[in-house]
């Protein structure tokens, strides 16, 4: 991973055409372009190196929109490892705003020449003023006065860190908004001692090894990761390398956006900022976004608009201007349960809380511990994985409640709470006191607090994060208060909170030598809750203020007019026991006369059935079953449930529980919660929602006492269809129950569909899934634009007598499988894998002309084995192999035959083969015959068949009824879907 802030680098670009032209600009040769889009006005850049002396020469380029006249100036900064290319969206966009915006590539970055010097004061942030001295000299810039430039800075990361350097060393800097970024280096890289090895390899590695920096900075990075322990000398080099070095001089307004999933520069860097630039008396707001450097949404086009929102107040001097909460946070909300997104939601204060406010005693138990610190300090235990962040990294795992920690059993000690009596939201940083002794001198320890869920939950860590602290003359014993990673976390009822304490950790570079420590607690967890913070109301729709008029008058119009309620459909008693009749039912598309979703549809369902709804898309499912739960009204026919016609509030809709696509649950509240909570706003009595009996058919099993966020998809479709049967309803409707499933997910939800219909109760489901249709349905209802196709047991329709498999010994032309589909008493073919499939046309077929025949009978196969077509005959196609009745073929049935070197033509000429059986007595004549002792009936039919396959030239191999719902479907609505 780069060090790149991705709010920056990743922000959407508009579809870009570039008009290039070349001219001379005043002191130097520069590169202008004029960039456009196609509703948004044109923006020219003009790219330059510009020398600033000892060699180094810097690339910047030079933003502007519209005409002339000067305008305030922004500065944008890219992070580490990056180069002036990454801010070139957002450069854009706020020239665009009326801003006139320089990018530059720092020193070692991109074209830009010298060494990394990590925002050295003599080098980076001397390059800055060179940078403002030329917009002060820019005759489109505002000035406030000669040679001082109105101007505001913002960039990420490292780019956000000069922002603050910049403020403090020129006082042109007018108002900065800084992201993602350290007040402190040292204490980012060697927080309380501790050497952060991994990150700080990061560094290297994304500058492009030791060589591409100062030599200072090289010897020290090589001298500190040689031994594992920072000295006094490297905490001075990186200390006069940050904003803490001048934190007294920086007094402009600034906007500190900090990440919560961040592990390389925490929340407390940005909280030591805002409390040295508040001292100076500027205005501070501060705004903790949901990713970081270990990845999660860093909230681009949001973050975006409030730095625009900060400079137009304090750049352009727009009073007006919102620019937002002094604090501001964005919190998890789960899954979205429909599309499986991750929820944000917004928290704000009028304060600035900082990381301490509202402390709460949490008391925490445990007796004294003794655990290992092992040779080597391997295995370490796994929080974070610096530079992951680009695919995601462990941090927005714990924002969803799933817990992604590793702590190796003898390498910790740990202390526990009771469970929480109410929901606690921890904001800022917990601090304990321990008493620490160790065998060796020194110590070093990784405190941490997880989120302890009931039974057995995988403990969560938030954010990942963990605080490391080196204790010094541990050998005699010391009380040690540990500050803890500062958090926004939730910790809901029921839960403990946990301190560990461990010996080694993936990031840190722990001692190498063997000891023992042993740890005894000395006072409760203190957290803090800033109480000050609050989840802001969502404002009062428009309906709320004109409903009320616009209701009066409605029910005026309908007392002028006589309006009255039709009666009620009386109940058809006959029907009382029948869970669903549909009768005649049709919708038209709106606006369309004569175009229907729904037409003359009619089907009845029965007690104890799993009905499958089956057809391709537009086929009408979906209407008929929003019409059967009484969510839109029919054109015409009706639906009775129980013999009750289905109207819009209908009381008989109380027996019916639907699913349909999807359902919204709250995602911090457990998965029985949520369904008690449902059932509630039902207004119906506890006791008939069977609450028990629902979730013992659904399978959720210990799941019920998590939050919903921590779910599966599939115990998220399981829990919504546990929703569905509460009340234990009669007739249970699904929709596409199984999106989003995996296999073995899918095979339970068909157990829970058959479980819940085996108590008489009645199923309908709607899927494209046709093998698992066949495997858990007893009947199925097809439809095809929106009208009946076939209804009854699945196996009559898998089985139908109508559709035969034509196996094929050879590929066939797409002419030849249509011809083949205009055969007299034929109604369709279509290709399937290894042949084709024939529906047979009835006897009453519109359109086509058959003999009549006697009620279809099912057919047996007409086989011929071993067929083979010898293409290389001009006479025709010859058929060999003897085949005669096998020990499949039923009593009184005979098998096709065929003798070699015999032509369709002769076949037919000599009586042979015809439409009539035929007998074979041993002459080696052929014979073909597949009719049932006692009539002629479907095998008569398949007989004719082979005979117009065979004077078709169609390489026939085998010829029978199909067994598959698939090719039953596919046959049923003609190969359309």
């Amino acid at each position: 991973m780069d060090l790149r802030l991705r709010a920056v680098r990743g922000l959407r670009r508009r579809t870009v055409a570039a008009v290039a032209a070349v001219l001379l600009v005043l002191a130097g040769a520069g590169t202008w372009t004029a960039v456009a889009s196609d509703d948004a006005p044109a923006v020219h850049r003009a790219d330059r190196l510009m020398d600033m002396g000892g060699g180094v020469r810097i690339d910047t380029s030079y933003f502007t929109s519209g005409s002339g006249g000067r305008r305030p100036a922004v500065l944008l900064a890219h992070g580490f490892g990056g180069s002036k290319k990454d801010v070139e969206g957002q450069a854009e966009q706020l020239a665009r705003d009326g801003y006139a915006v320089l990018t530059w590539s720092a020193r070692g970055f991109g074209r830009s020449t010298g060494k990394i010097g990590l925002n050295d004061p003599k080098g980076e942030v001397a390059d800055v003023s060179k940078l403002i001295d030329w917009l002060a000299k820019r005759p489109d810039v505002q000035l406030d006065k000669p040679g001082d430039p109105r101007v505001g800075m913002a960039g990420g990361s490292y780019g956000g860190a000069i922002s603050l350097l910049a403020a403090g060393y020129d006082h042109r800097v007018d108002a900065i908004a800084p992201a993602i970024t350290y007040w402190n280096l040292a204490d980012a890289l060697f927080p309380n001692g501790v050497f952060k090895k991994l990150w700080a390899g990061v560094f290297m590695n994304s500058g492009g090894g030791c060589g591409r920096f100062t030599t200072e900075l090289c010897r020290m990075y090589d001298r500190v990761a040689e031994s594992g322990m920072p000295d006094a000398q490297a905490r001075a080099l990186l200390e006069e390398r940050s904003p803490f070095a001048v934190g007294k001089d920086i007094k402009v307004p600034t906007l500190l956006v900090q990440g919560q999933s961040d592990s390389l520069f925490p929340l407390g860097q940005a909280d030591a900022a805002a409390r040295a630039i508040r001292a100076n008396g500027a205005p501070v707001d501060v705004d903790w976004i949901a990713g970081g450097h270990d990845g999660g949404d860093l909230e681009t086009s949001r973050v975006q608009a409030r730095v625009t929102a900060w400079f137009d107040r304090y750049l352009k001097d727009e009073t007006g201007v919102d620019t937002g909460p002094a604090f501001r946070i964005t919190r998890t909300g789960g899954f979205n349960s429909t599309d499986g997104t991750i929820l944000l939601r917004g928290a704000s204060g009028d304060l600035y809380p900082g990381l301490e406010s509202g402390r709460r005693t949490v008391s925490l138990s445990g007796r004294q511990q003794s655990f290992a610190n092992p040779a080597g300090a391997n295995p370490p235990a796994v929080s974070a994985l610096p530079g992951l962040g680009g695919q995601g990294g462990l941090s927005q795992l714990s924002s969803l409640g799933i817990g992604a920690s590793l702590d190796f059993p003898g390498q910790y000690a740990h202390f526990d709470s009771q469970p929480v009596r109410g929901d606690l939201w921890i904001t800022g940083s917990p601090t304990v006191t321990v008493h620490v002794t160790s065998t060796s001198d020194d110590a070093v320890l990784f405190g941490k607090v997880y989120d302890v869920g009931p039974g057995s939950i995988q403990p969560v860590l938030p954010s990942q994060l963990v605080a490391p602290v080196r204790v010094t003359g541990a050998k005699a014993g010391k009380d040690v208060t540990l500050t803890l990673p500062a958090i926004d976390h939730e910790v809901q009822k029921g839960h403990r909170l946990r301190l560990v304490l461990a010996s080694t950790d993936l990031g840190y570079a722990s001692p190498a030598a063997p000891a023992t420590y042993t740890v005894a607690l000395k006072g409760a967890l203190e957290v803090p809750t800033a109480p000050g913070v609050t989840a802001a109301a969502a404002p009062l729709p428009s309906w709320v203020w004109w409903f009320p008029p616009a209701g009066a008058l409605i029910a005026l119009a309908l007392l002028l007019t006589g309006r009255r309620r039709r009666t009620a459909t009386a109940p058809d008693p006959a029907l009382a026991s029948v869970p669903l009749q549909i009768t005649d039912l049709s919708k038209r598309y709106a606006g369309a006369a004569d175009r229907y979703a729904v037409r003359d549809l009619s089907f009845r369902v029965e007690k104890g059935q799993v009905l499958g709804l089956l057809g391709p898309n537009g086929a009408g499912k979906t209407t008929t079953l929003r019409m059967l739960m009484g969510l839109i009204k029919p054109d015409a026919g009706e639906i009775r449930v129980f013999g009750h016609a289905i109207r819009p509030g209908a009381p008989v809709l109380s027996r019916v529980g639907a699913f349909v696509e999807g359902a919204g649950f709250l995602p911090h509240l457990s998965g029985r919660e949520n369904l008690e909570l449902y059932w509630q706003a039902t207004g119906r009595p506890p006791e008939d929602a069977h609450l028990d009996e629902a979730l013992e058919i659904a399978g959720l099993g210990d799941a019920l006492a998590r939050a919903v966020r921590t779910y599966s998809q599939g115990m998220r479709q399981r829990l919504a269809i546990a929703q569905a049967m509460l009340g234990l309803p009669d007739l249970l409707i699904l929709d596409e129950p199984t999106n989003g499933l995996d296999p073995p997910q899918i095979r339970e939800m068909r157990t829970v569909m058959i479980r819940y219909a085996a108590a008489g109760r009645t199923v309908i489901v709607s899927s494209h899934l046709l093998a698992e249709v066949e495997q858990s349905c007893t009947h199925l209802v097809v439809m095809d634009r929106g009208r009946l196709i076939q209804a009854g047991p699945v196996d009559e329709i898998v089985g139908s007598g109508d559709t035969l498999l034509v196996g094929l010994a050879a590929d066939v032309p797409d002419p030849l499988v249509e011809k083949v589909a205009t055969l007299p008493g034929v109604a369709s073919a279509v290709r399937t894998e290894g042949g084709l499939l024939v529906r047979l046309a009835s006897p009453a077929a519109p359109g086509r002309h058959t003999e009549p025949t006697a009620p279809a009978e099912p057919m047996t196969p007409v086989g011929v084995s071993g067929a083979a077509v010898a293409t290389d005959v001009p006479a025709g196609p010859m058929v060999t192999g003897d085949v005669s009745a096998g020990p499949d073929s039923p009593a009184g049935v005979s098998v096709v035959a065929l003798a070699p070197a015999v032509s369709p033509q002769e076949l037919i000429a000599s009586g042979t083969v015809s439409d009539e059986p035929a007998v074979s007595e041993g002459s080696g004549e052929p014979v073909v015959s597949a009719v049932p002792a006692g009539g002629t009936g479907g095998s008569a039919a398949a007989a004719r068949l082979l005979v117009e396959l065979v004077r078709l030239d169609v390489p026939v191999a085998s010829l029978g009824p199909h067994r598959r719902l698939e090719d039953a479907f596919l046959t049923l609505i003609g190969g359309s879907a």
